[in-house]
């Protein structure tokens, strides 16, 4: 392999991990807030991706206000999963269990009904912008640029939120001690709410970004959640930006893996990953050590 086809895989790598930082820090916000562990989240990236296919594609509504518009749906429908689900458990006896079994049913639900809806064909969108950039030796297409741009707009987006905002002091606040931040006024539940639908949100910015490349299709959404899995058990549980930094590493893993073997081992390169990462730091690379 010569030095700029290794640069080139680094790069998609990176480009390709960009995406999983989204799914895992998704993941990775509902835990850190609500200690919910969301065996749905997959659906999300799913049903977003068929938003944009049939607002993009069946009814030609342009690209640039598809994919807003997708996001905002999505938003919406995870804010109405935690209010119909989630919400009427967190206060009963043995919520943890109760939570993963329900989302763990969701994502059953969410995948059949998919089915009855939409088929079983796989579903693909027309590339947003096509042409190639070429920098030395390297070859890039526009597209892969995009999903790269916008997904460092999507980060610093989430990163000022957070540590910037009101809302992302509440988020903050509630993750560390929900009673303490119920004390000084913040409405836990409200934010359990938002919570959710910007994890909904950030699954279907990926898919948007993703559906070009790889299709859409009722079962769509389970290989994302485990790759999601991968990033915030790399990053560490509840770690947004354990999960930024989880995500890129395994893009980049994963691309170098699958130039010096082939591409059916991408998986087993993602999940051998883990496990040496559960055997060294169990607690993940920006997680914390139990006491």
């Amino acid at each position: 392999m010569t030095f700029a086809i290794f640069l080139e895989q680094v790069i998609n790598g990176i480009i390709i991990g960009s995406m999983y930082a989204l799914i895992g820090s998704g993941i990775a916000l509902i835990y850190g807030t609500m200690r919910v562990l969301n065996l749905a989240h997959g659906e999300f990236y799913m049903l977003g991706g068929y938003f944009i296919f049939f607002l993009a594609v069946t009814y030609g509504v342009p690209s640039w206000l598809a994919i807003p518009v997708a996001v905002f749906a999505t938003f919406i429908l995870g804010v109405l999963i935690q209010r119909l689900t989630i919400h009427y458990l967190l206060e009963k006896e043995g919520w943890l269990f109760s939570t993963i079994a329900v989302t763990l049913g969701l994502s059953i639900f969410l995948q059949n009904a998919a089915l009855l809806m939409f088929g079983e064909q796989f579903q693909s969108v027309p590339y947003y912008i096509d042409g190639m950039v070429e920098i030395g030796s390297i070859r890039l297409p526009l597209q892969r640029l995009l999903i790269f741009v916008v997904a460092v707009i999507t980060i610093a987006a989430m990163t000022f939120i957070l540590k910037k905002t009101r809302l992302g002091w509440a988020i903050r606040a509630t993750s560390q001690d929900r009673d303490a931040a119920a004390v000084v006024g913040i409405p836990a539940h409200r934010i359990y709410l938002i919570t959710f639908g910007i994890a909904g949100a950030l699954g279907a910015i990926a898919a948007a970004m993703l559906a070009p490349i790889y299709a859409i299709n009722p079962w769509s959404g389970l290989p994302i959640l485990l790759k999601g899995f991968v990033v915030v058990i790399l990053g560490g549980l509840g770690s947004f930006p354990g999960a930024i930094v989880g995500g890129l590493f395994l893009g980049v893993v994963e691309a170098i893996g699958v130039q010096l073997t082939s591409s059916e081992w991408r998986d087993v390169i993602a999940f051998a990953l883990m496990i040496a990462v559960i055997w060294w730091r169990p607690w993940g690379l920006f997680g914390k050590k139990p006491s």
